[in-house]
């Protein structure tokens, strides 16, 4: 199962539960490759060939990669090439892939956003994808359908990482149940047939590890939910604080995106190249996460 390869790639990288985010932009470019990006054409290629860098920097470390579409949809058709190749170089590379989509809708549009993703040979295949299951459960079924037809995976919105998530997610029922917690019981029962060989759902929750104690909520009432991780980094969650999302060291992935794309920018690493240095942010964050499980 999906889950099970996903699980396995994190032991074969010595246990490492990263996820890297291309969140990539001209913005984030080195000013050589920046100033090149003169019109969208040659903003897609550059960003190509920054995340095709990258990725050759880090796949001996990292399990697997995170490709936000909004990034790349910015710079339009030229930009959705940059996303449809990275994904394709990153599988090449044998990291797994999720495209952060967060595709949301009902029925037969539904059924279109999933055959764009999780079908083999789909323009734009991930091994998951990202899905706000807040229309309810005939805009996640889709999705499922697919993932069970062709071994894929999704990470449903659950407790987002973002300061305002509260605004919604946290509000309580009548009978004390958060709504965040609502939407971890419907993702446990989309993924109860994709369980595989770890215990675990290739229907995962999205969990930012900027709020710890939601997260240690969730884990403990959903001990089939695989967790990716938002928040890490530059967004403030820290290594301790979503230490709760695992059990035995196994039971997510953290993501973190411009604390690597941009670590070339830092201080610390200001003497090696852009891909030197976003693979050595990498091994950095390896070993603090893994220092706290």
């Amino acid at each position: 199962m999906v889950i099970d390869r996903l699980i396995d790639a994190i032991k074969a990288k010595d246990g490492n539960p990263s996820v890297i985010g291309l969140d990539t932009c001209v913005d984030y470019l080195p000013d050589g490759m920046r100033e090149k990006c003169v019109n969208l054409s040659e903003s897609g290629k550059r960003i190509t060939d920054f995340n095709f860098a990258l990725i050759d920097a880090i796949k001996d470390v990292v399990p697997a990669v995170k490709v936000q579409v909004a990034y790349y949809e910015q710079y339009g058709v030229e930009g959705m090439a940059a996303f449809r190749d990275t994904l394709a170089y990153a599988h090449q590379a044998g990291l797994m892939t999720i495209a952060d989509v967060k595709r949301n809708d009902i029925g037969s549009t539904a059924s279109a956003y999933a055959k764009g993703y999780l079908v083999p040979g789909a323009p734009f295949e991930s091994d998951f994808i990202t899905v706000n299951g807040y229309l309810g459960s005939d805009g996640v079924k889709p999705f499922v359908d697919q993932c069970k037809a062709n071994d894929k995976g999704i990470f449903v919105l659950v407790k987002t990482s973002n300061p305002t998530s509260g605004e919604l997610q946290d509000k309580q029922f009548s009978d004390g149940v958060t709504l965040y917690d609502s939407m971890a019981g419907l993702t446990d029962a989309w993924g109860e047939e994709l369980i595989g060989k770890y215990g675990y759902s290739g229907v995962g929750a999205v969990v930012g590890a900027t709020h710890r104690r939601q997260a240690e909520l969730i884990r403990a009432a959903h001990p089939h939910l695989f967790f990716l991780i938002p928040g890490y980094g530059a967004q403030g969650g820290k290594a301790e604080d979503l230490a709760v999302c695992f059990r035995d060291g196994i039971g997510g992935i953290v993501n973190s995106s411009r604390g690597i794309l941009c670590a070339y920018r830092k201080d610390k690493y200001a003497s090696y190249d852009f891909a030197e240095a976003a693979r050595m942010a990498a091994i950095d964050m390896k070993e603090d996460i893994k220092a706290c499980l």
